[in-house]
């Protein structure tokens, strides 16, 4: 029997600890707080297997809006975390690493949208989910990897679309859509209605898979299905036998034997682990997200002990960005301009056009 002692003083106290130890109190402290875990699919090993729920980020959040938890403790990155408490304004939301952020997110400011906004006015704001609460309060409506084209599709055909901060994705859903495409910043000439105008953004770990990357993981495994996720570039993409979403590449994990996977590889040992018997394999050894892998189970039992870190939005930003995941979320409706009421609301939270340094 592993006996507990009381609470450590720091992360590293805790990270001498044997890894079972470990995972006892995360278990005995999450239920003492009514807790829920959540691990996204590109966590470390050990912290998926003590999660109580895995996937991607947005689907992560709805998990534990649903549940009676009183805390939710994420395992991911600071927007993900964000998304989590927009939509669980009750809820405690604690992260085991403030550090743990997204450079893509990072790309884009409020204070920057702002002013590429008073360059297009009239443009709808599509935010990918991977962004900040901040951006998202900016936003007309998000999206995600897997819905993008169908948020896309709601959108009348001559209105120009600002979709940020990836503009790979951007190109993806520009191609899917049959609209025009530019990055912002680059244009020339006049922009034409209907336009997407991507934000200059991407993620490290999807743009830099290569080509060559894919020829070598070909040539070792001819026979298997090539899946990469849209933030890579476009013409990796043109290579692929499907392009998907994290949440679809498990879906597809399950449906076939032999599979290449053009992602974060920390999906790629989870899926192995899942089915030891299946050839799975990253395109790149090296798709790694550092801002991932910096929460460990020491953080994690440490965040539950302490109870720290704590998430905390300005109500303002958080109910306005509540708005543009809710248009998402229902589709059914599409995008429609906003109400009197949604804009009024929109309209109270605009400030200033700064440096975007804040």
């Amino acid at each position: 029997m592993i006996q507990i002692s009381d609470a450590l003083k720091t992360p590293l106290d805790y990270a001498r600890l044997p890894r079972e130890e470990l995972a006892e109190r995360i278990r005995r402290r999450k239920t003492e707080l009514n807790a829920v875990i959540l691990g996204h699919n590109y966590q470390r090993v050990e912290i998926q297997e003590v999660s109580d729920y895995l996937g991607d980020s947005l689907g992560l959040s709805q998990e534990a809006a649903r549940t009676d938890a009183d805390v939710i403790v994420f395992c991911g990155v600071h927007f993900m975390a964000e998304t989590a408490k927009i939509l669980s304004p009750g809820k405690t939301v604690l992260m085991p690493d403030l550090r743990a952020g997204c450079p893509m997110a990072d790309f884009v400011t409020g204070d920057a949208l702002r002013r590429l906004k008073a360059q297009y006015p009239g443009a709808v704001v599509v935010a990918y989910v991977n962004s900040t609460a901040e951006v998202k309060a900016e936003s007309d409506i998000s999206c995600t990897s897997a819905n993008v084209v169908q948020v896309i599709d709601t959108i009348p055909a001559d209105r120009t679309i600002l979709l940020v901060p990836d503009r790979n994705l951007a190109r993806y859903a520009a191609e899917r859509s049959g609209r025009p495409y530019v990055i912002a910043g680059r244009e020339e000439g006049e922009v034409k209605p209907g336009s997407i105008v991507a934000w200059d953004g991407y993620c490290y770990v999807h743009d830099d898979l290569v080509l060559d990357e894919l020829a070598a993981a070909r040539k070792k495994h001819p026979r298997a299905l090539v899946v990469i996720h849209p933030e890579s570039r476009a013409e990796l993409l043109a290579q692929a036998d499907v392009v998907a979403s994290t949440a679809k590449m498990v879906d597809i994990a399950e449906q076939n034997d032999e599979v290449i996977f053009g992602t974060e590889r920390g999906i790629v040992d989870r899926l192995k682990a899942r089915f030891p018997e299946k050839t799975l394999v990253p395109l790149s050894g090296a798709a790694i997200c550092g801002n991932m892998k910096v929460n460990t189970l020491a953080k994690l039992a440490w965040c539950l002990d302490h109870q720290q870190h704590e998430l905390v939005l300005d109500e303002d930003v958080r109910t306005r960005a509540e708005l543009s995941l809710r248009r998402m979320l229902d589709l059914n409706h599409g995008w429609a301009a906003p109400t009197a009421e949604e804009a009024a609301l929109e309209e109270a939270g605009l400030r200033k056009t700064g440096c975007g340094c804040a």
